[in-house]
């Protein structure tokens, strides 16, 4: 099964957040990592898709990354990391405070969307903010996608 990836520089995405959520707003956010993450991740081997965004209790104001999969670089031998560890996402500290502000809210998450290198070669991490979709939301989107993909064929179809 091959990954359709949004963003030509992707390095991993994390598909089933527009259908579990409600995507309000966005923004790339850096993030601190550590040499052999850094190359364990150009070898496009990292998985965002279980991962999510909060805050830790030792450090209230910065939002962490949680459960993001960048498993071990093989080279690295005792310098290696851990594949699971918390990774400090870099942002404005209004945006931030912002942002913690809306989650602490009923119903609002911040979710990663994409992890990718910008024009500079950094990694970023481009992450949502989102409200959780129940089961009738889910179901009109399952519909919406199938009738777009009937409605292509019969185009198609037809045209010819």
């Amino acid at each position: 099964m091959s990954s359709k990836k949004k963003y030509p520089n992707a390095i991993a995405d994390n598909r089933k957040a527009s259908f579990n959520y409600f995507i309000l707003e966005t923004i790339d956010a850096g993030i601190a990592l550590t040499g052999s993450e850094v190359k364990s991740i150009r070898l496009n081997r990292c998985s965002i898709t279980e991962s999510f965004v909060g805050e830790m209790s030792s450090e209230p104001d910065a939002l962490f990354l949680f459960n993001a999969n960048i498993p071990a670089y093989e080279q690295a031998k005792m310098f290696n990391h851990a594949p699971k560890a918390p990774r400090k996402l870099l942002m404005h500290r209004r945006e931030i405070n912002k942002w913690l502000g809306a989650i602490r809210k009923k119903g609002m998450t911040i979710v990663p969307l994409s992890m990718f290198f910008n024009d500079r070669g950094r990694v970023k991490v481009k992450v949502a903010l989102a409200q959780g979709k129940n089961v009738v939301d889910k179901r009109s989107t399952i519909k919406e996608r199938e009738w777009n993909k009937d409605k292509s064929r019969i185009l198609k179809n037809y045209n010819q």
